[in-house]
């Protein structure tokens, strides 16, 4: 064959300026150019692998196909070599020289029709990767010789528009960048650097990759397999691969659809207890064809997700020129919407399978559930069946199993069904024992988004509502429409009344006489249901200060039919302006709001009592 004559030229571009637009606008990280680069090189060994699948590869291609990055720090170098299709001299006029002209994007339209055989996808559709090697590079040098029988050829450009491309010495396919590593960038030229962003992006890169005479990829991750190819130890060993520092998940969902985008991966529920609900230390990662993009990623997974571990990869997520982040699609929406039907199928599924051991699991899922709950009317047509509430006594219940489980002793005169909970089951003790003494239920409500959950059950349920076991005395929580005959006359009633307001002296509290079955507490503080419900939500959300300008009021009830009752009556002076006191205080400390000095004159005035 004839040898290539030296020759000059200009970049075809439709700006002078392209490199310094590349270095500062177009990649907003530098170190995005060794993924761009190494995924070229995948490219090209990808390419080869099909067209000797296509018996268009007239020698051996070989079983070891590998991709080697190196770096020498003397001469201030990073090279990027690959045994992959490599170019001739008028492949690299075309493809290097004319800028976001893509060499993949033609092959793949050059062999759209031809079969796919599993051979391996080409990664690159932008054309402008390669550019990447300017953002820290003050020259760039190819030497690529293809698997066609034309001379090795050699070219070399230090970031203007001009270029030289000449004959070289090359006796093996493939290609080799050369990057003369500009001065602002020499941190690159650092081992641990370079390995840390090879392990990023480079993990499950579906060649192998070599870095200091070692493979670190992963080419076969298990996303790429089917799942019955797989054991539960395959998916156990792949998420600590992951994240490694985790306990093993509690179960996993494999994705694989193809119609109508493509899109595989394995999401993992991993263990999650309430304190850690806010944090989100272990991300979901995208991936397109094996390269690591991002591990933001908001639009493609439901938000209530957000907190799940795994790996989602589709080559159908739209990504801007420089593959960093995401783009507004509707096959964005239809993934987002895939994922959230999966996981609800999922969920599905356990329950049915095996109940007893999706319930011991519900404690951590159940926030998933909960908040998938809040976020999407369509999750939630599918998790009314297996969302669960579980009970004080630590029973669970499906939404329609607890309702016909209250339903004929918690339904007031209104035809409501009343659902008591409680946040804390230690805290409103005494109050569950009252309940249960009547022969009601209380629901342990104790998660941190239980109150916005609540909310949205009165909303989605028809006649139902639910009140905190402690906000109320038991005859109101759940009003029957019944009236318990007084010991004491109106008279009396009248004038305990405005004896604890007057002792009191306390504006914040509403303060009534009830009358109340004996065994009952002679004196019950409560906070209202809306009052504390909004309290709760304006908590969580971070902006207490919303409701701090309301004043925080608090409902006091006497029990009129209670012996201590009459006791205050019959007392006199101090003594009587004492035990109302001391009832109140008793009021407190039932709802852990008895603190500081007051607690110590409860107690002092308890002791001297005995």
């Amino acid at each position: 064959m004839e040898a290539i004559q030296n020759e000059r030229g200009n970049i075809s571009i439709h700006t002078e300026n392209i490199f310094p637009i590349i270095k500062k606008f177009l990649y907003s990280d530098h170190e995005i150019f060794l993924r761009e680069l190494v995924s070229n090189a995948v490219d090209a060994t990808q390419k080869l692998k099909k067209l000797a699948a296509y018996g268009e590869v007239s020698t051996e291609i070989g079983d070891d196909l590998k991709v080697t990055v190196s770096f020498d720090k003397d001469a201030k170098t990073i090279t990027i070599s690959d045994q992959g299709i490599g170019m001739t001299a008028e492949e690299i006029k075309k493809y290097i020289n004319q800028i976001a002209f893509s060499g993949a994007t033609e092959f793949v339209e050059k062999y759209k029709d031809k079969a796919d055989d599993g051979k391996g996808a080409i990664i690159g559709h932008f054309g402008l990767g390669f550019y990447s090697a300017f953002m820290v590079a003050r020259e760039v040098e190819i030497i690529s010789k293809s698997y066609q029988d034309q001379p090795a050829t050699r070219w070399i450009c230090d970031g203007s528009t001009e270029y030289e491309i000449s004959t070289a010495e090359r006796e093996e396919r493939g290609t080799d960048v050369i990057l003369h590593i500009a001065e602002d960038s020499e941190e690159f030229l650092d081992q641990y650097r370079l390995r840390g962003i090879l392990d990023k992006y480079g993990k499950f890169l579906p060649v192998p990759i070599f870095f200091d005479e070692k493979q670190i990829n992963n080419p076969a991750p298990i996303w790429t397999k089917a799942p019955a190819d797989l054991t539960d130890d395959d998916y156990k060993a792949f998420y600590r691969e992951l994240y490694p520092m985790s306990e093993d998940p509690l179960f996993w969902i494999h994705l694989n659809v193809d119609y109508p985008f493509n899109l595989t991966g394995v999401l993992y529920f991993p263990k999650l207890k309430n304190d850690r609900f806010t944090q989100n230390r272990e991300k979901i990662q995208l991936y397109s064809r094996q390269v690591f993009i991002t591990d933001e990623v908001k639009d493609v997974v439901p938000d209530f997700l957000m907190l799940l571990h795994g790996v989602i990869d589709s080559p159908d997520i739209p990504l801007n020129v420089s593959r960093s982040f995401l783009q507004a699609d509707s096959n964005v929406k239809k993934i987002n919407s895939y994922i959230t039907r999966k996981v609800a199928d999922k969920l599905n599924d356990l329950f049915k399978a095996d109940r007893e051991a999706y319930e011991a699991k519900f404690d951590d899922i159940g926030l998933f559930v909960k908040y998938g709950i809040l976020s999407d009317d369509k999750f939630y047509e599918k998790a009314k069946e297996f969302v669960l509430l579980k009970n004080t006594a630590g029973k669970h219940f499906t939404l329609n199993e607890y309702r016909e489980h209250v339903q004929a002793n918690q339904t007031d005169k209104g035809e409501t069904v009343t659902m008591l909970y409680a946040t804390n089951a230690q805290q409103q003790h005494s109050f569950i024992e009252s309940a249960t003494r009547r022969g009601y239920d209380v629901l342990l409500m104790d998660t941190p988004i239980d109150s916005h959950f609540i909310n949205a059950l009165e909303y989605k349920l028809e006649k139902t509502s639910f009140k905190r076991v402690d906000a109320d005395t038991l005859d109101k929580l759940i009003d029957k429409g019944l009236n318990n005959e007084s010991v004491l006359s109106e008279a009396d009633r009248t004038k305990l009344k405005e004896l604890f307001e007057q002792t009191l002296d306390n504006k914040s509290l509403t303060i009534n006489v009830e009358s109340m079955p004996s065994d009952e507490l002679p004196v019950t503080i409560t906070m209202p249901e809306f009052m504390r419900r909004m309290k709760d939500m304006s908590a969580l959300s971070g902006e207490q200060n919303m409701f701090g300008a309301m004043p925080v009021m608090y409902n006091l009830a006497i029990n009129a039919n209670h012996p201590l009752t009459g006791k205050v009556l019959s007392a006199e002076g101090d003594a009587q302006k004492t035990l109302v006191k001391q009832l109140y205080d008793l009021a407190l400390l039932s709802q852990n709001m008895l603190t500081g000095a007051d607690l110590t004159a409860f107690v002092r005035r308890s002791v001297e009592g005995l």
